[in-house]
């Protein structure tokens, strides 16, 4: 059938794209379900669909000889389409795209890692800083000379790694259009195809379950403050949509717990200490987050979406600035209407320290170093809290 070999071994060099997942026939497909790829006698140089990715296409190492009555002879193969790709694939794709596996690869069982991933537990940094205003919050309604309420903290701890993984599954079921689209965000169990919407909203709501386990331990005002958070929970997802300012609507969710931490522990709220702190914190957010949304500008103006990063522009910094001010002039006042000892404002300027390296020092540019810079900021929340531990115990 062939005059050389070649040829043979041109055509299995042909067959090394990789894909999702394969059927292997023997029989032609509909042409709706196959790709042909003729070389016109030359089988080095096949032309592939230019719609079709590389991702839900792959040619198999069946190939036939064709009769036709134009040329002598033609090289045919066929491709089966998969538009939905299989578990294994989609994580062989992922661990591809990582430098190294994370623990979730190495030590979770198969059926367990999709639902891990979508929680975000191998990314802890977004459950450190829901964490770190509760802990904040916490440690300054203790009474002076007093450690904070040890159990408290383990409440809200486990809170905020239930919350934000609940945050992450809602935000991936509405974007999973968007995150197809995105290069960061295209391998996300949802969007990828490694979980269905229904097994998704089926693990939000055990992840909403457990949570309302942990609100019926506070006082009656603590449930109620807790459970209005959620809508700001689910509507988040959609604010990219509608405003350039997502990154603030961010900071009124993620600091929620400034507020209810002090009634955890209070049964009230101090709206002259617990208030400056929230504030404090969506500033804050609005530094740490703008600065991540630098990472995904360019595949951010091809979807359609919006961000502060987009808004700012080359004048990121110059905002991101007066933001880390307000921030750390809004955590002095909380500490000064709390009455709370010296030590707190050596780790504030500590920590204004370390906000204006990270806004000064980054490469906006740099994916990269723009997710360094973020990641750093769990050292900030840890800076705050140092600091409000110590004017407590010394006041």
């Amino acid at each position: 059938m062939f005059k050389h070999g070649a040829q043979r071994h041109n055509l299995r060099k042909m067959s090394s794209f990789s894909v999702p997942r394969v059927f292997r026939r023997s029989r032609y497909l509909k042409p709706s379900l196959s790709l042909l790829l003729s070389g016109n006698n030359n089988p080095s140089n096949p032309v592939l669909n230019p719609k079709l990715s590389p991702h839900v296409a792959k040619l198999t190492n069946h190939y036939r000889w064709m009769p036709n009555s134009e040329q002598n002879f033609r090289y045919v193969w066929v491709a089966s389409i998969c538009t939905t790709p299989s578990q294994s694939s989609v994580e062989k794709e992922t661990s591809s795209s990582n430098e190294k596996s994370s623990w979730i690869d190495l030590y979770l069982p198969r059926q367990a890692r999709a639902y891990a991933k979508l929680a975000r537990l191998d990314k802890p940094i977004g459950t450190w800083l829901l964490a770190w205003p509760c802990m904040w919050s916490i440690t300054m309604a203790a009474p002076p000379g007093h450690f904070p309420d040890f159990k408290m903290m383990a409440l809200f701890g486990c809170g905020a790694l239930l919350l934000r993984g609940a945050g992450c599954t809602v935000n991936d079921l509405l974007d999973r259009d968007i995150d197809n689209m995105v290069e960061r965000t295209r391998l996300r169990p949802i969007a990828s195809g490694l979980l269905t919407p229904f097994q998704g909203l089926s693990f939000l709501g055990f992840q909403l379950l457990l949570g309302l386990g942990i609100l019926l331990q506070l006082n009656n005002f603590s449930r109620i403050l807790g459970a209005s958070s959620l809508l700001l929970v689910f509507s988040y997802p959609l604010m990219k949509r509608f405003t350039f300012w997502p990154q603030a609507y961010l900071g009124l969710t993620f600091n929620w717990g400034a507020l209810l931490g002090w009634a955890a522990v209070k049964g009230s709220l101090d709206l002259a200490v617990v208030f400056p702190m929230y504030i404090s914190g969506v500033f804050w957010t609005l530094v740490y987050d703008t600065i991540y949304a630098h990472q995904d500008k360019e595949d951010d103006l091809k979807v359609g979406v919006k961000s502060t990063a987009l808004r700012f522009g080359d004048s990121s910094k110059e905002w991101t600035t007066g933001f880390g001010i307000a921030c750390i002039s809004s955590l002095a006042l909380s500490g000064y209407n709390a009455d709370i000892g010296w030590p707190y404002y050596a780790f504030l300027a500590a920590a204004s320290g370390h906000l204006g390296w990270q806004i000064w020092t980054v490469d906006l540019s740099s994916r990269a170093d723009c997710n360094r810079k973020f990641v750093s900021n769990k050292w900030f929340g840890a800076i705050v809290f140092s600091g409000i531990l110590f004017g407590r115990l010394m006041q």
